[in-house]
């Protein structure tokens, strides 16, 4: 392995750890703007949404880069794949993070309104997904990336607990539908993350243990 190879490794280690920090710092401003009704916390997740869309192009470009100029194999291979994938999903995080922060805008517009616990739950469980599985793949471990898997059922039952409020409120007060249906959207985007989480846990477990895991939960043990 040459000098230059492993040089080049490192520095996308740093890049894709800079993007992990930009994305878990995003979700954590997005969920704090939307749960305390902070609309400046709130644009400023959205002004953010540049700066990880940028690191996002330097990461690919620099992996492409070095599988192009390196042809590596084995382990080295599967840490290449492995950062193209997660570097989309972060990207794709920090999209899902900004369409938070843009529901909560909206939502600091209106009168307040009562939010259900679960929302908050939910967010705060995809953050610690998001986090913990960032973890796992800076550790190089895949234990924690599996407990991350198994959590996100448990968002998806509370994102479903918000709907079902949602869809009772809007026949309460149905006035206030724009709200609620922001409330609403902002719980599926707070979904999404989870997911993404998962899927990069899935890729630490690949990257570690070589085995792939998606669509596959029986072999996540």
């Amino acid at each position: 392995m040459s000098q230059v190879f492993i040089r080049e490794i490192e520095r996308l280690k740093k890049q894709i750890l800079v993007l992990s920090a930009q994305v878990e710092e995003s979700v954590i401003l997005a969920v704090r703007a939307l749960l305390t009704r902070d609309e400046e916390l709130a644009q400023q997740v959205i002004r953010g949404d540049f700066d990880v869309d940028q690191v996002e192009v330097e990461v690919e470009e620099e992996a492409l880069k070095i599988l192009a100029l390196h042809q590596p194999v084995a382990t080295d291979l599967r840490f290449l794949t492995a950062v193209l994938k997660i570097n989309n999903d972060l990207e794709r995080i920090g999209d899902l993070a900004t369409n938070i922060a843009k529901r909560a805008v909206k939502i600091c517009k209106e009168p307040a309104v009562t939010m259900p616990d679960e929302l908050g739950q939910a967010a705060t469980r995809a953050r610690d997904m998001v986090r913990d599985s960032l973890n796992a793949f800076v550790n190089f471990d895949a234990g924690p990336a599996k407990v991350v898997c198994g959590s996100d059922e448990a968002v998806d039952q509370l994102c479903r607990q918000v709907r079902r409020f949602v869809e009772t409120q809007i026949q309460k007060d149905p006035a206030r539908i724009s709200c609620y249906l922001d409330m609403l959207l902002a719980s599926r985007n707070i979904e999404r993350i989870g997911d993404h989480a998962t899927n990069i846990a899935e890729d630490v477990i690949y990257l570690v243990e070589g085995t792939i895991v998606r669509h596959r939960p029986d072999s996540i043990i």
